[in-house]
């Protein structure tokens, strides 16, 4: 009887330490299914919140993306304030990924919008680029314009355009440009592209790239003013880089610049006359410092010609590129046998007097007294 009881209080003893133990887990339990519903509380507070940004976002989002331009002049001689243009329309197949997903996507987009002023003056949290650049990928064509969008203007600063380059951004715009055809994010893709190409490293990188070649492409296989506005403007910065010239002829790029001009529209022939005039330029340049003889690269594919039709045309902004496009092209003795036979000598004459700008005018009028060939053509 002794070992039974003492063999029954040893049971009860450890029953009532089970039963402790399963009470306090219990309580723990408790504890933390309350704090997880909390947590839930908040988060759905949060995504609606976010989802109510999202709609916000949509109705004051433009329809034009003159937002998202280059809202400063690329660092060469003769190039205006204006868009930077882009890139090439080809294919985005959708598939259904599930709608969890693309909500988070969407409360994240709207989340860096929401933050846009820290992501797009200093960049001071540099941990939003690759949540913008991942949404780059997205499914969601909605997500995938708000991603670009935020891009673009990021682009637009040049304190942000390393570090979307490290990031990888390039090769993302130009993922997009290759596959999507949606045309609101090609034509935004193509403003963020023209943006990184102000900078000189960029530039080499886009070419690199085949950045050019899909330019040319968008060019030929669209017919959208702004899309258009956006690809020459592109094109026309990285007209700007010597060493690019040969590569630039060689991927079409010129040829597509001169082919743009069918569009007539005003804004993209003024990117197109930009592009020659920095091409022009540079050209100019390497002949002055002798590292560059021959003809010029512009003439085979109708440039001057072109030049010459335009030289007198309305646009004030369009003229002045014209003018100066004819005064350094002319600046190659290379190119005067052209310029002879296309009636170029005497526009030049034209500018030297009619030229709305005195240091146009003076450009034109020196050119001419330095070239023995034109002024032998003039008073022929």
């Amino acid at each position: 009887m002794y070992q039974l009881h003492e063999s029954t209080v040893n049971e009860l003893q450890s029953l009532k330490s089970e039963c402790k133990n399963l009470l306090e887990e219990k309580e723990k339990l408790s504890e933390e299914i309350q704090g997880a519903r909390q947590r839930l509380l908040v988060e759905e507070k949060q995504r609606k919140a976010l989802e109510y940004e999202l709609v916000k976002l949509k109705k004051t989002a433009p329809e034009n993306e003159d937002d998202f331009e280059d809202k400063k002049p690329y660092a060469k001689d003769y190039i205006s304030k204006g868009s930077p243009g882009a890139v090439t329309p080809i294919g985005l197949h959708r598939s259904n990924p599930s709608r969890d997903m693309q909500s988070g996507q969407r409360a994240t987009i709207a989340k860096i919008c929401d933050e846009g002023k820290l992501y797009l003056f200093g960049f001071a949290n540099a941990v939003g680029l690759p949540k913008i650049l991942q949404l780059l990928t997205s499914e969601d064509p909605d997500v995938q314009i708000h991603a670009v969008k935020v891009v673009a203007n990021l682009a637009a600063e040049d304190i942000n355009q390393e570090k979307i380059v490290e990031e990888g951004g390039l090769d993302a715009l130009l993922l997009l440009l290759r596959s999507s055809q949606n045309t609101t994010i090609l034509r935004v893709a193509s403003g963020a592209i023209a943006n990184l190409a102000m900078n000189e490293m960029n530039q080499g990188l886009i070419m690199s790239r085949g950045g050019a070649q899909l330019l040319a492409k968008t060019a030929a296989r669209t017919d959208d003013p702004q899309t258009l506005r956006m690809v020459a403007g592109a094109l026309a910065n990285l007209c700007g880089n010597e060493k690019l010239h040969v590569m630039l002829k060689e991927d079409g790029a010129i040829k597509a610049l001169l082919e743009m001009v069918k569009c007539g529209n005003g804004d993209v022939i003024a990117q197109i006359a930009r592009g020659l005039a920095n091409f022009a330029k540079c050209e100019s340049r390497g002949i002055f410092h002798g590292y560059r003889k021959g003809r010029s690269l512009l003439m085979d594919d109708g440039a001057l010609q072109w030049l010459i039709s335009n030289s007198n045309v309305n646009s004030a902004s369009t003229r002045r590129h014209v003018e100066l496009a004819l005064c350094h092209l002319a600046q190659n003795e290379d190119n005067a046998r052209d310029f002879i036979t296309s009636g170029g000598a005497k526009e030049l004459v034209r500018i030297s007097v009619e030229s709305s700008r005195e240091d146009i005018r003076n450009l034109a009028k020196k050119t001419l007294k330095l070239s023995p060939k034109l002024q032998a053509d003039v008073h022929a």
